[in-house]
Formats: structure tokens, C-alpha cells, sequence
């Protein structure tokens, strides 16, 4: 960008810019979604990829081949595994209806002692509830067969787009090199080979994060007599993904089953676990395995999954982070830029932004 052009231009190009960009992904959702996660995907799987094309001596449409085969075996096992916890929840709805009855009532007899609310008014305030529920049913069942069809769309299209990826992805870098001029070549250099190491190492971090939450989740629940505890484990480490809101979610699902299954005694209990877990996660885990890999500030990571859902949906709120992780990246090596990856990045980066900014001045002033 210019630096000649006064700062309100600038700024107005900069927003119109961002402006256009969120426009056409919320347009293109189906499109971009899936191919923004195979990008994802494709990155991960790059190193097996290599290994089979230089040790096995494998062509590239094979090796590329037996990574998606692959891939689509361990989304395989993971889907299975929850067909398997779901059947399992399945089969014990009605003991878990049962009990979530007498849990009910109990509550009941609890509220109308303390509050001085009969039953009757109860029943009333739950009858309106239902009626409201029961006439948005319909509306209910067909955004679920839409979330369904769109799933599975959703798996097609990162399943082919990861395999153009990573069969193609010689042509893609030459491509991306030389759409820039030849003075910027070495600039859009680093910036690839930084996006790719440092997008790799988060996905991987982001993989021991689930697992080490998902396992302390497993025990303290399995500890506490939770029924279910491998799936609400491994519920907890993906939704994790999704700061501050995932953990959240899965805490209600959890608290919930617990109610329905050992009472409301150990609510409260499953309720400091996951208070315990999320300390552990936030103080620990996160700055040691993540937090070194992706530096953006707390505010920023939630606007942008408020963000990403809206455009996007679900998937908006998972892969919002890498996005603005990409993003950071980009604002920190090019020049006009760097303010908005000093605003995106914490604040012990300030420094070093600084100095970046100042460079560009000088430079400018040759």
C-alpha cells in the first residue's frame, strides 16, 4: 500500500478490503469451509505424504492416495466411536428418562418448599414451554436434516480438496511465488514457509491439547461416577477447540447427564472438575503446547469465533483461530500492515512491532 496516501484512505482500504473478504466467505460457506480445513488437513498430512513419495519412492498421485485413504480411516474410527457411545446412550434412555423423572420431581418438591410455588403453576410455566417447543418442531427436525446433509457434504468436499492439495501443491506454491512481483519474491517466500511451519505446529499442538483434556476429563469423571465418561471426555477435548464457549457446552451436556443418571448431588462435583480441568488447560497446557505457536490475544480469539460463526456456522467457530493465526502472520512481514498484527497479537509483542514499523518508516524515507 502507498504510504504517501493520507491515513484516512489507508484505513478505508484496509476495512473495505476486510469488508469484501468476509463478504464472499459468508457467500461462498459451502465452498470455502471445507477447503480452508483441508488446507489444514493437508499441511498435517504433508510429512506422511513426503515419506511415502522419498522412502517408499512413490509417486505423488499414489503417496497422495494412500494419505487420503488414510485420513479417511481415521475419520472413520472417530465417527464409529461415537456411533458406538451414541448407541450406548441410546440403549439406557429410558433408565436415564426414569431417573431424570424422579430427579425432576424431587425438584419439584424442592421448589415448591423453598419458593412457595405448587405444583400446579409448575406444570403450567413447563405445559407453555412445551407448547412453544412443540410448534417449532418442525422447524427443529429440518435444520437437523440440514446440519446432517451438510455434514456429510462437508466430509466429500475436504476429503477431495485435501487430495488436490497435496497433489497439486507444487503447482499452487509456483503459483502463489510468481502471481507477486519479482522484488517481493523473497518477502511471499517467508511468508509461505512461516504460515506452513507455524500452522503445522499448532494443529499438532492443538491434537496433544485435545488428548491430555480429553484424559484428565476421563478420569475425574470416571472418578466421580459419571456415567459415560469416555464420550464426554472426548467431547470436552474437541470442543475445547473453541475458546471459552466449547468447554462450556460440554459442561451443561455433562452436568446434565449427571443429573439424569446419579442425581444433583455430584453436579456440583462435575462442575469443579471441569472448573479444575479448564485451570489446568488455560495455565499450563495451553501456554506450553499452543500458546508458543499462535500468539493472538484473548479478545481477539473471541470476536473472531463470534465472527466465524456467523459466517461459517459450527465449522466458522473451529476454524477461526488458524484463520487469524495465517492472518497475524501476513500483517507481521508486510508493510502498511504491521498495526494489525501488534492489535491481533499480546502485548509483549508490542516491542518487536514497533521496530517493525519503524523500519518500514525508514525505508520508505530512502
Amino acid at each position: 500500500m502507498n504510504p504517501s496516501l493520507s491515513f484516512l484512505v489507508r484505513l478505508s482500504l484496509v476495512l473495505f478490503c476486510i469488508i469484501a473478504m468476509g463478504y464472499l466467505l459468508m457467500l461462498g460457506h459451502t465452498l470455502f469451509a471445507p477447503m480452508f480445513f483441508s488446507f489444514l488437513m493437508a499441511l498435517l498430512f504433508l510429512p506422511v505424504a513426503v515419506f511415502f513419495e522419498r522412502k517408499c519412492r512413490f509417486k505423488r498421485s499414489l503417496a497422495t492416495t494412500v494419505v487420503v485413504l488414510l485420513m479417511i480411516l481415521i475419520f472413520a474410527g472417530v465417527i464409529a466411536f461415537f456411533s458406538t457411545e451414541a448407541r450406548s446412550f441410546t440403549e439406557d434412555w429410558p433408565q436415564l428418562r426414569q431417573n431424570g423423572l424422579q430427579a425432576f420431581y424431587h425438584t419439584q418438591d424442592w421448589i415448591s418448599s423453598k419458593f412457595h410455588i405448587n405444583a400446579k403453576k409448575q406444570w403450567n410455566y413447563i405445559n407453555q414451554g412445551a407448547e412453544k417447543l412443540v410448534a417449532q418442531s418442525a422447524l427443529i427436525l429440518g435444520t437437523t436434516l440440514t446440519t446432517v446433509s451438510s455434514s456429510l457434504i462437508f466430509l466429500g468436499f475436504t476429503i477431495l480438496f485435501t487430495f488436490f492439495i497435496l497433489n497439486y501443491r507444487r503447482v499452487l506454491y509456483v503459483f502463489l511465488i510468481s502471481v507477486f512481483a519479482e522484488a517481493h519474491k523473497n518477502r511471499v517466500e517467508g511468508i509461505v514457509k512461516r504460515v506452513k511451519s507455524i500452522i503445522k505446529k499448532y494443529i499438532i499442538g492443538l491434537l496433544i491439547q485435545m488428548l491430555i483434556v480429553s484424559v484428565m476429563l476421563m478420569l475425574l469423571l470416571s472418578l466421580l461416577g459419571v456415567k459415560y465418561p469416555i464420550l464426554l471426555g472426548f467431547m470436552g477435548g474437541i470442543f475445547n477447540v473453541i475458546p471459552y464457549l466449547g468447554i462450556i457446552i460440554v459442561l451443561l451436556f455433562s452436568c446434565l447427564i449427571t443429573f439424569a443418571t446419579v442425581g444433583s448431588g455430584k453436579v456440583l462435583l462435575v462442575v469443579i472438575a471441569f472448573i479444575i480441568v479448564h485451570a489446568i488447560d488455560s495455565n499450563v497446557v495451553m501456554p506450553l503446547v499452543v500458546g508458543s505457536k499462535v500468539k493472538l490475544n484473548p479478545m481477539i480469539a473471541f470476536i473472531g469465533i463470534i465472527i466465524g460463526e456467523m459466517l461459517w456456522g459450527i465449522s466458522g467457530m473451529f476454524l477461526c483461530i488458524p484463520f487469524l493465526a495465517i492472518l497475524k502472520i501476513i500483517f507481521d512481514r508486510v508493510e502498511g500492515l504491521h498495526a494489525w498484527g501488534m492489535l491481533m497479537g499480546e502485548e509483549g509483542e508490542l516491542d518487536s512491532g514497533k521496530r517493525r514499523i519503524l523500519l518500514a518508516r525508514a525505508r520508505n524515507k530512502r
